[in-house]
């Protein structure tokens, strides 16, 4: 049946950083990867050469999953409470399409810590089942198979998004209606009130605008999951937080309760700003605005806000630890893509670049080989156009499309390039505004000069660190 989905020409997953439990896709290499490596067609079943192509991605803890446009679901990485979807809890170093879901397209999927959550639609339907149902595994999801989830809402409510914390689960309906499910000890299933022990579905059905006035009811059109707290974006382009707020991850000024806020509760700092996309990390939150500002807020330890390794803008807590308890403007403009990580941030520019900064020990966050990225960074490596972004734990994930000839080129050449012609590619493709590609080279060529290990017979892809 035909299906409104925008597919490339051709896609690509590049993965890179943390890699103990094989998230990055590197088979029985132990070591971690500090820049972007494409994923081989093979890697998924797909003969050398194949028009691979890709609908979304997503990073958990220690765990990768990926959409392929004929609604496929591969997984792989550490699996120890069964996010993978296999009805194990083996890992697995090598993608894995999910078994349980081939009666599904999936359309998009998200990863928490150790669950894993996909949107998707029967493939055989008569037009009585809904176009967009959720399933669930993994931690407190009640299987390590997948298995359809209501929960609060009616049977067949369409569903547009689901976003996984580390214990806690939101889901998002078509209508702007939230459900959360999990651990709330913290206020992040934002019910007015915290709990003890494993936490069944139930709506929010009431959402703070100001402290002096009652809580209501607003529509929702995007949601996200941190660790222990969650945020959302209203159809008017608010923000709300709930959860908790130790180290100022929900941007208010002030809590209302010790450490934490239990209902949702309007990002004030934030009024007359329109934000379109919000994204959660461990202990930080950022914001992006309809006009492709960035702001961030929360915990800055290691650099996840992107301000400096200390500002005047920052507070401090009795442990000396920096965090900022209200928005902070990170990038003025031009930002169109934003995923954050456990302890490090992702951004796409609109010139197509990658800019990251926070934790950076595995490669994660910036190319430069340092502990911190404390200033947006660039990731280079990808080639393509960047249509997703992802990062887990330790580890950060991107889509890039194909939808010209000029960008299957470079693809093509990407796939070949090797020590000996990098610098002859290099020329042709700044000669004709193949800036992606062009860099691509040059960093290959600097990363063999600094000692870096290449097998010049078989191209990029068994470039080594």
């Amino acid at each position: 049946m035909a299906r409104s989905v925008n597919i490339p020409t051709k896609s690509a997953i590049y993965v890179w950083g943390y890699n103990h439990s094989g998230q990055t896709g590197r088979g029985g290499k132990e070591q971690h990867l500090r820049i972007p490596k494409q994923l081989s067609p093979e890697l998924f079943g797909c003969p050398a050469g194949a028009n691979s192509r890709w609908l979304d991605i997503a990073c958990g803890r220690e765990h990768t999953a990926a959409v392929a446009s004929d609604g496929s679901l591969f997984t792989w990485g550490a699996n120890e409470f069964g996010q993978l979807g296999d009805g194990t809890e083996k890992g697995r170093k090598h993608p894995k399409k999910v078994k349980q879901l081939q009666t599904e397209f999936v359309k998009s999927v998200s990863c928490g810590a150790h669950c894993t959550a996909a949107i998707a639609e029967p493939r055989e339907n008569d037009g009585t089942i809904s176009t967009s149902r959720l399933w669930i595994w993994g931690q407190n999801q009640g299987s390590n198979l997948p298995r359809l989830f209501w929960g609060a809402f009616a049977p067949n409510t369409i569903i547009r998004q689901v976003s996984c914390g580390a214990a806690h689960v939101v889901a998002l309906s078509e209508e702007g209606l939230l459900q959360a499910w999990g651990y709330n000890e913290y206020g992040q299933l934002g019910r007015g009130v915290t709990s003890e022990g494993l936490q069944g579905a139930r709506m929010i059905n009431a959402y703070a605008k100001f402290l002096d006035e009652a809580p209501e009811l607003v529509k929702i059109t995007q949601v996200s999951c941190g660790e222990y707290h969650s945020a959302a974006v209203s159809e008017k382009g608010e923000v709300y937080t709930w959860g908790l707020g130790n180290m100022g991850q929900l941007g208010h000024s002030s809590l209302q309760s010790a450490d934490k806020e239990l209902l949702p509760r309007r990002v004030v700092a934030l009024d007359d700003i329109c934000i379109k996309d919000v994204a959660c990390g461990g202990v930080h939150t950022c914001a992006l605005t309809s006009k492709g500002a960035l702001y961030a807020w929360g915990g800055g330890q290691v650099g996840q806000l992107g301000l400096g390794p200390q500002t005047g803008f920052f507070s401090c807590n009795p442990n000396d630890s920096f965090f900022r308890n209200i928005p902070a403007l990170v990038v003025p403009t031009g930002v169109q893509l934003v995923a954050c990580g456990h302890s490090h941030t992702l951004i796409r520019l609109r010139d197509g670049r990658i800019n990251g900064w926070g934790y950076n020990s595995y490669g994660q966050a910036a190319n430069h080989k340092s502990i911190y990225a404390w200033y947006p960074s660039p990731v280079d490596w990808c080639v393509g156009e960047v249509r997703k972004l992802a990062a887990g734990g330790g580890h950060s994930a991107v889509l890039t499309d194909a939808c010209s000839l000029k960008e299957l080129c470079e693809f093509r050449l990407a796939d070949s390039v090797t020590l000996s012609n990098a610098a002859e590619i290099e020329e042709a493709a700044s000669r004709n505004g193949a800036d992606s590609l062009a860099r691509l080279c040059e960093r290959l060529r600097e990363h063999y000069l600094h000692g870096g290990d290449f097998d010049d017979q078989d191209g990029i892809g068994n470039l080594k660190n």
